[in-house]
């Protein structure tokens, strides 16, 4: 009996460090979401995921038993294009919202609802080249400790703290048909005060992505990418827990029936994952209006 709670307080101290760096992971992009748009241009986006979890990693190694976790999360998000002093930018605000639900062995941790944390953002495009269809740019997301959160809740969709990410990509047609699009960005986390135990710190993360799409014709793409995030060590009350390291991939199309809307439908999965859920399942809609 003292062996089989041993096993479940350790396996519970896991779930907790990994589910603080599951929304601890830096910020995807999408393919083309660096190419250029003409100043005075409006984005409504609104973006889904549902992602299974079903084990989860101390190291390298499952942690015994069948924990998993389920996401479905929402995102809406609003972007505006502009010139400012001869440099185009794009402040922008994403609102997250969803559910969180544990299931199996560790079903006990519940689950979670809500709205997440708000982030507010404003892409810098540093470079343009019309010739060759190239661009670089440089985004800062600062998030919000808006979302849901309680301390006496294994499971939350907000932080309770504040995060600064600041990312850089750059996008080129190789051919004309074929675009590659690669992107990195680090982390830099608040404190959370309130945490069960004690005071959150996290050390810097950081991600590094690329996206290839290739172009059927003006209105269909083929896209396929890849991703490395490291998010940091954490330690709580003392307590220092490795960092949550994930590999994942996601191959997809994107359908534009009209000039002013596209969709973008993507399945991934992680190809490995230490001190933190693996996802096995993820699928991916993007619905995008311009005006």
């Amino acid at each position: 009996m003292y062996a089989t709670k041993t096993l479940r307080h350790s396996t519970v101290a896991v779930c907790t460090f990994a589910l603080f760096n599951l929304s601890a992971h830096a910020t995807d992009i999408d393919a083309g979401d660096y190419d250029y748009a003409p100043s005075g241009t409006n984005l409504a986006l609104l973006y889904y995921q549902h992602a299974n979890r079903d084990a989860l990693y101390q190291g390298s190694d499952k942690v015994a038993g069948k924990n998993e976790l389920t996401s479905d999360i929402g995102i809406a998000r609003y972007v505006h294009y502009m010139d400012m002093g001869g440099i185009q930018i794009a402040p922008q605000i994403l609102v997250p919202f969803g559910r969180l639900e544990a299931g199996k062995d560790i079903s006990s941790m519940g689950s979670s609802s809500g709205i997440g944390d708000v982030i507010l953002a404003n892409a810098f495009f540093l470079y343009h080249n019309a010739e060759s269809k190239s661009q670089w740019g440089i985004t800062p997301y600062l998030y919000l400790p808006t979302g849901q959160y309680s301390k006496h809740d294994d499971i939350n969709l907000g932080e309770n703290r504040f995060k600064l990410t600041l990312q850089s990509a750059y996008t080129t047609r190789i051919t004309p048909k074929l675009a590659v699009d690669v992107a990195g960005d680090f982390t830099v986390y608040g404190k959370n005060d309130d945490a069960r135990g004690g005071t959150l710190k996290q050390d810097v993360g950081y991600q590094l992505q690329a996206n290839t799409r290739y172009f059927l014709n003006d209105q269909l793409d083929l896209r396929a990418g890849v991703s490395y995030s490291d998010a940091g060590k954490s330690k709580l009350d003392g307590i220092e827990s490795a960092s949550t390291k994930q590999s994942k991939f996601w191959l997809g199309t994107a359908y534009s029936p009209t000039p002013a809307t596209s969709v973008i439908l993507a399945y991934g999965r992680d190809i490995d994952v230490e001190n933190g859920f693996k996802e096995d399942n993820r699928i991916n809609l993007r619905l995008m209006y311009a005006f």
